[in-house]
């Protein structure tokens, strides 16, 4: 993990809404969840947000909160939360079926599946709401917008060492974490980046 700079929420945002326009002809664009996410980080941990580099193992560590899949048939994460990793492993496992039980979850996943790369915004704590009230997991890094973006990696094979990801985060930095100024704050490798 890659500490590449440090922006305030305005300029976070500015990223977050240019890639994320509203489309009243797209029957997946329908939910401003992932927006509200933000907007409660932002109140619920003030300061400068962090753009990072994650490797394709660190984003598979990511959690996910609840997610019913679209409002489809199968629930894909539980209200405690799955890592990216084990909600692809359970992707895998319901094969064609989750196609079937879930379509408007499926089509989102094959977009994201051949779409470019677009950041992902986490936090390092979950945020206030339903999605993240019952997560069993207090602190990591925690979803807040790409869950579809990053399953899609997961189940293709993506995620691996040597593919760095652009991810912006709010919330205390983790235990361990070294920042740009070389400061320590207790577990985790963030490292500064040599170039954005």
């Amino acid at each position: 993990m890659k500490v590449v700079q440090t922006l305030p929420f305005e300029a976070v945002l500015r990223r977050f809404l240019r890639h994320h326009t509203h489309d009243p002809d797209d029957p997946t664009d329908f939910d401003d969840r992932a927006e509200r996410h933000i907007r409660t980080a932002r109140q619920e941990f003030p300061g400068p947000w962090r753009r990072l580099l994650l490797e394709g193992p660190e984003v598979r560590e990511v959690v996910l909160p609840w997610h019913l899949g679209e409002d489809g048939e199968r629930e894909l994460v539980p209200a405690t939360g799955l890592t990216v990793a084990e909600a692809a492993g359970r992707l895998a496992a319901l094969g064609d079926s989750y196609e079937r039980s879930n379509p408007l979850c499926a089509l989102k996943l094959a977009r994201q599946r051949r779409a470019a790369h677009l950041p992902l915004f986490l936090s390092t704590r979950p945020v206030s709401g339903p999605d993240h009230e019952r997560l069993t997991t207090r602190q990591g890094l925690i979803h807040l917008d790409g869950l579809h973006r990053m399953l899609a990696w997961a189940t293709t094979g993506r995620l691996t060492r040597g593919r760095w990801f652009e991810a912006y985060v709010a919330g205390p930095p983790p235990d361990g974490a070294r920042l740009g100024d070389g400061t320590r704050t207790g577990g985790s490798s963030l490292s500064r980046a040599e170039s954005p």
